[in-house]
């Protein structure tokens, strides 16, 4: 269903959950639910109370899903699109989630919040790396530990590598023509982190 001014609106079910979504022209997958985004939340288990962060939230499905079963206090949404943020913050407040953190932020640049249970994103393509470099290399920091960094992607290769130089480990499932990477942070540093020279 589309309204006058070109906004769709969607109805859908994730984990158990019926979520009512406003999407617009100009943010990620505004048809549909992206179908990576759904292939990693089928791997994902949110309990009641887990602090959880929607790394990369486009209209804010992960962490509107997220902060019906874990709590709108445990949930913290950000994006480096503006027009995103301000769609999450009103998906969340349609769906009775509205006391969502929700901010402007290029990665956790903005993000002051750390000792997450779940890290969760779909990362946008960039066929450098640097969004998800940075995603994965920041994210360990805000885990805690027995934390874990869940990443949707279509390529393996380069996101396992570096998924195991940073947390020493990887689990790799495959869904719907998606790679789900799951990584728990068990150590305060990084896995291949460089000695320091005297």
């Amino acid at each position: 269903m589309t309204d006058e001014r070109g906004f769709k609106l969607l109805q859908v079910e994730v984990l158990g959950q019926q979520v009512s979504l406003e999407t617009r022209p100009g943010l990620f997958s505004p048809e549909h639910v992206d179908r990576g985004t759904l292939a990693m939340l089928s791997h994902v288990k949110i309990a009641s109370g887990m602090r959880i962060m929607d790394l990369g939230c486009g209209c804010g499905v992960v962490g509107i899903v997220a902060a019906k079963i874990a709590g709108e206090e445990n949930v913290f949404m950000s994006d480096a699109d503006p027009m995103a943020v301000e769609t999450a913050r009103r998906n969340a407040e349609r769906n009775g989630v509205g006391g969502v953190q929700v901010c402007v932020s290029d990665g956790f640049q903005s993000v002051d919040a750390s000792g997450f249970d779940l890290i969760l994103s779909n990362p946008p393509y960039q066929t450098d790396f640097s969004v998800a470099k940075g995603f994965i290399e920041k994210g360990f920091n805000r885990l805690k530990i027995g934390g874990k960094l869940y990443m949707v992607t279509k390529r393996r290769a380069w996101y396992k590598n570096k998924m195991i130089s940073v947390f020493g480990g990887v689990e790799i499932r495959e869904t719907d023509g998606y790679y789900v990477f799951i990584a728990e942070r068990r150590s305060l540093k990084y896995a291949n982190k460089a000695p320091r020279r005297m």
